[in-house]
């Protein structure tokens, strides 16, 4: 997408040109035009047609609509509870209503954590509209949800043509960002507490950009191009395209929506997408996006087993199980109750028609889950055996409570099963029974970044530390659309709530967050809001350890970026790296990018920007980042990084002074050791210079550099790896 039309809203000249070609041929063809914060369209076109375009001049770029996917309360106590730097963690200044934009599935307006209760006028700045849909109009919209908008696709039905949520997914987004707060909300009475966003003073605009068969693209850009011309101060996208269909950034939508976005210093937040925990997984990758990574939060649901003899197991998952208490019930492995042509494996997983159903009827079936099967495959086979309940072995899925419904179901680790297999062949008789889930608070350790989480590095831009962040994404408590009639318990009403996880979960914590920061400091870059959030992020978990992966190796900052978000820390930040335009316009340079298509794509770029000389990878690293990532390091050479910092103590002077952490075999030295600042909003820079006397001895090397004056600890999390991007 290029740079914008003129301030006037007439399109670019080129643009038009571009338009009447293809009106002319097709008259039909186009779908949407895009000319508030950048200039462009989506038009149906044959391959041929799409190739005479890009010959054309001024054309940045022509790809085919890709079609991406969602990333799919209690955790901002949590999180209170987990910030060092005990401050007021709301705005002093509440004047400023943030505006969060928000990408997604649509909205349920009638949830109660969209009242606006106390709420005072829109702002004046705000340009958007409430758009009459199918069973929606402009009254649903009211002080919190002020704006609400929709794509028209042919290929969907009337009724899709609406801003209105059916699948659930953007209205849990919506209030996990800036819900009002809701008391005594629950999902059928587990996770029983307040709800309330991250920023629940925010109003929220929706633009519904997905559907049951994915989010299209070209309705991702017709919603930034809306966005930016409606005066959002944050925009929310819990999506992206999966890691084996990564796109190039001229032909990413969120890339090329949000460069445009934050040139008019709208903060961008994006989950890094769901196809952990494999490395170089991470999405939404660009250094202009706040990318975000999840994690857990100290609760637990809690559904037990009780064998004979009443010892009880410790399960997980979330069941509404109406069995007996006592453990009265037949119990037998999925591999005893095979039929005799089955495989042992495949029984043991509970497969299909690999079980006799005589042996399942009747009882609790315990089994494996290690054939790629999901878990919800093997409740439904022994249910239609006529089984009465479901233990499922999986170390993965017990850390995130999936929801099994009314039928018995609970995920054990593969840590129990000695114990429960010793049972079963001690006896000629074995019984259980599954008791209906509980709510477990405190628990520890956590956070822990989630298994589904995706990691670092970032395969396009291994020299961008990727995620930047993380924050809250499992079994997370937000509203939800009131027709949904999937696993809810027997003889009960579809409630306004429920519990999902995903980095699309974790995105709205941070877009909160920024809308919180934004709204203390109006005039803040998106880059400063980014590196307050950065760099005042904790790697400390409720036991005052080090943060894990959820298998309970140390998390690294592949795993979780610069740590887990903090609320207090953000707003007195102490210093913040301003990443300016110029850096994100190098970064596309060293991406392997000409000056003239960059200022093509850029409405911002000098008229005599050029790109530096020698432009390679390798100065990627050299961007104004919060992070500092080094790939191909071998250690005979020294790499120099230089990093400026803003002063913005509050105090008109500092002095603070760095602090490395940094593994033996690596040298790191910074220059100069201190840094004086004499007023506020003074930028100083400094250099680092990594060596070592011999080849590093792992694959990937981190550590921190601090910077701190006592009161603030500002950190920067660093990386070297070996390799490119492994």
């Amino acid at each position: 997408m290029g740079a914008s039309s003129p301030k006037d809203g007439s399109l670019r000249d080129d643009h038009a040109r571009l338009l009447n070609f293809v009106i002319r041929r097709k008259p039909n063809a186009l779908v949407h035009t895009y000319k508030h914060g950048f200039s462009g369209f989506a038009a149906r076109l044959s391959s041929e047609e799409a190739q005479s375009i890009a010959q054309k001049p001024g054309v940045i770029s022509v790809f085919a609509d890709p079609t991406l996917q969602l990333h799919t309360t209690h955790s901002w106590d949590f999180l209170k509870y987990q910030t060092s730097l005990k401050i007021d963690s709301s705005p002093t200044n509440s004047s400023y209503d943030t505006i969060i934009g928000i990408l997604d599935t649509g909205i349920w307006p009638e949830s109660e954590s969209f009242n606006d209760n106390g709420m005072g006028s829109i702002p004046d700045r705000w340009k958007g509209t409430c758009m009459t849909g199918y069973n929606f109009n402009s009254s649903n919209c009211n002080k919190k949800l002020i704006g609400a908008k929709f794509y028209k696709d042919e290929d969907e039905s009337t009724t899709e043509q609406t801003a209105r949520d059916s699948l659930g997914h953007g209205t849990h987004v919506a209030s996990t960002a800036a819900g009002s707060t809701v008391n005594s909300a629950s999902y059928y009475g587990l996770a029983e507490g307040t709800a309330k966003g991250g920023s629940p003073n925010s109003r929220i605009a929706m633009y519904r950009v997905c559907s049951k068969q994915g989010c299209r693209g070209s309705m991702i850009l017709a919603a930034f191009d809306d966005a930016i011309a409606d005066g959002v101060d944050v925009m929310s996208l819990s999506l992206g395209a999966p890691a084996v269909e990564r796109p190039n950034l001229d032909t990413d939508p969120i890339a090329l929506g949000a460069f445009h976005a934050v040139e008019r210093g709208i903060t961008v937040v994006c989950a890094g997408g769901n196809d952990g925990p494999d490395s170089t997984t991470v999405s939404n990758s660009a250094p202009w996006i706040l990318t975000v990574a999840a994690s857990s939060i100290d609760r637990d649901f809690e559904s037990d087993i009780v064998l004979g003899g009443n010892k009880v197991i410790k399960g997980g998952g979330i069941n509404f199980s109406t069995l007996q208490k006592s453990p009265t019930y037949p119990l037998i492995y999925g591999k005893s109750a095979k039929k005799k042509d089955a495989d042992d494996t495949r029984a043991s997983n509970c497969e299909d028609n690999t079980m006799d159903g005589a042996a399942v009827k009747g009882k609790i079936v315990l089994c494996k889950n290690d054939d790629g099967y999901s878990s919800n495959n093997k409740r439904d086979t022994v249910k239609s055996l006529g089984g009465v309940g479901i233990i499922i072995v999986d170390d993965q899925t017990r850390t995130v409570a999936k929801n099994y419904g009314p039928f018995p179901t609970t995920v054990i680790t593969q840590n129990e099963v000695p114990d429960i297999l010793s049972y079963i062949n001690s006896t000629s008789n074995p019984v259980a029974t599954i008791l209906p889930t509980v709510t477990v608070t405190d628990y520890k350790p956590a956070p822990a970044v989630a298994y589904f989480s995706s990691r670092g590095p970032s395969l396009t831009s291994p020299n961008i530390l990727k995620p930047d962040i993380s924050a809250p994404g499992v079994d997370i408590l937000a509203a939800w659309i009131d027709n949904e009639t999937n696993n809810i318990p027997t003889g009960k009403k579809p409630i306004l709530y429920n519990v999902i996880s995903g980095t699309s979960m974790a995105c709205p914590h941070v877009s909160g967050l920024a809308a919180t920061v934004k709204a203390q400091y109006q005039k803040w870059s998106p880059s400063a809001i980014r590196s307050a959030i950065m760099t005042t992020a904790t790697q400390t978990n409720n036991l005052k350890a080090p943060i894990t992966t959820h298998s309970g190796s140390a998390a690294t900052p592949y795993d979780f970026g610069a740590g887990e978000i903090t609320l207090g820390g953000p707003l007195q930040p102490g210093l913040v790296y301003e990443t300016t335009i110029i850096d994100y316009l190098n970064f596309l340079c060293y991406s392997g990018y000409d000056s003239t298509k960059i200022k093509g794509i850029s409405s911002t770029a000098p008229s005599n920007f050029t790109c530096p000389e020698n432009s390679t990878s390798e100065g990627v690293s050299n961007i104004n980042y919060p992070s500092i990532a080094i790939s191909k390091f071998d250690g005979k050479t020294s790499k120099n990084i230089s990093r400026t910092v803003t002063y913005v103590g509050g105090n008109g002077r500092g002095v603070f002074t760095s602090v490395v952490e940094a593994p033996s075999d690596l040298n790191v030295q910074v220059i100069p050791e201190k840094l004086q600042f004499t007023e506020d909003n003074q930028k100083l820079s400094y250099q680092v210079v990594f060596s070592s006397a011999a080849s590093l001895s792992k694959p990937n090397v981190f550590g921190s550099i601090t910077w701190t004056d006592g009161k603030y600890k500002v950190r920067s999390p660093f990386v070297l790896s070996k390799g490119d991007s492994n």
